[in-house]
């Protein structure tokens, strides 16, 4: 699972970027995942795609990051449907859910969810939300507590409403080598053509470009191929592009006080803070006050040493 907001980003704009040069008939395939898909109705003329990985034991509900659909989970869902009964949604204006023209507000996408609860008689789930869905975990935890047993932000935690002006600027007295390493290495390039030439060789990109490869099954929900295999422009992804955009334009400022479920937060990146985007909320900074005293040695050490391996030192050291 690709747990980078700017990469999801570079997709949504890499996806634009693509023709269907390469044909227009489709290849036959069929999702050799074990997840059962249901479609939920949550509003008029709305449907939901939800998939039940199966299991046992409390109820994970897992909600995808932007421009994702509940199919990035497969493969991560499965390990945790040994002690877990794992859900996944797809949110509106993706892949095979409804893409109407309105309701991507924060409050309406975090009503879907419940909706989805609702129809399928989910009793206290663990909510687990990656990247953009920290929006939904934050209203569901912060208007409806009761209806869950927690919230797991992966990577979801930044405020959609804060300024990173002066976080930012201090990241640009950084050495350029420590930039580089702080922000993953720096965005990847986009893929060239031969590496649209089947689903396998877009895989194979993604791992050497991001270290990491999306599910088949999700790519085939990003992507048509033709009879060749050759990928070629989604269906869906013009409307998926317009509704990332309304998601982002609907984000409200986040306030954790007032949940009162246990919230378990990940970042990817190797220090407590992600210096270069907005990973970690100004409101849950409190709990790391020595990402500051991080970036600020950093900016000390000799630019051939400033590696990320010396910020995972120095936050170790305070």
């Amino acid at each position: 699972m690709v747990a980078f907001r700017g990469y999801e980003i570079a997709t949504l704009v890499w996806i634009g970027l693509l023709t269907s040069a390469c044909g227009e008939k489709r290849s036959t395939w069929h999702d050799q995942s074990r997840h059962q898909v249901q479609f939920v109705t949550v509003e008029a003329d709305v449907r939901l795609e939800v998939l039940d990985w199966g299991g046992s034991g409390r109820s994970v509900v897992l909600l995808a990051g932007l421009g994702n659909t509940a199919h990035i989970f497969d493969g991560f869902a499965d390990k945790l449907s040994g002690q877990y009964h794992a859900y996944g949604i797809t949110r509106r204006g993706f892949g095979l859910s409804s893409h109407p023209n309105d309701g991507f507000d924060e409050q309406r996408l975090s009503e879907d969810v419940l909706s989805v609860l609702d129809s399928l008689r989910i009793a206290a789930p663990v909510l687990m939300g990656h990247s953009i869905a920290g929006n939904e975990l934050t209203a569901i935890g912060t208007q409806h507590s009761e209806r869950i047993a927690g919230l797991v932000y992966l990577d979801s935690a930044a405020d959609p409403t804060d300024d990173y002006t002066e976080l930012e600027a201090l990241q640009q007295k950084l050495p350029e080598s420590a930039r580089n390493s702080l922000e993953g290495g720096g965005r990847p390039a986009p893929p060239a053509p031969s590496d649209l030439v089947s689903i396998r060789s877009y895989q194979d990109w993604q791992k050497r470009a991001m270290g990491v490869a999306y599910p088949e099954s999700e790519l085939h929900n990003i992507f048509d191929t033709d009879l060749e295999g050759h990928l070629t422009l989604g269906r869906y992804k013009a409307a998926a592009r317009t509704a990332a955009a309304k998601i982002r334009a609907g984000g409200r400022r986040r306030d954790y006080s007032t949940i009162s479920v246990p919230i378990l937060a990940f970042s990817w990146f190797p220090c407590p803070l992600r210096i270069r985007s907005r990973s970690i909320s100004r409101r849950m900074l409190a709990i790391v006050p020595q990402s500051k005293r991080c970036i600020e040695q950093i900016q000390a050490i000799p630019e051939a040493d400033a590696k990320s391996s010396d910020c995972q030192r120095l936050s170790a050291r305070h």
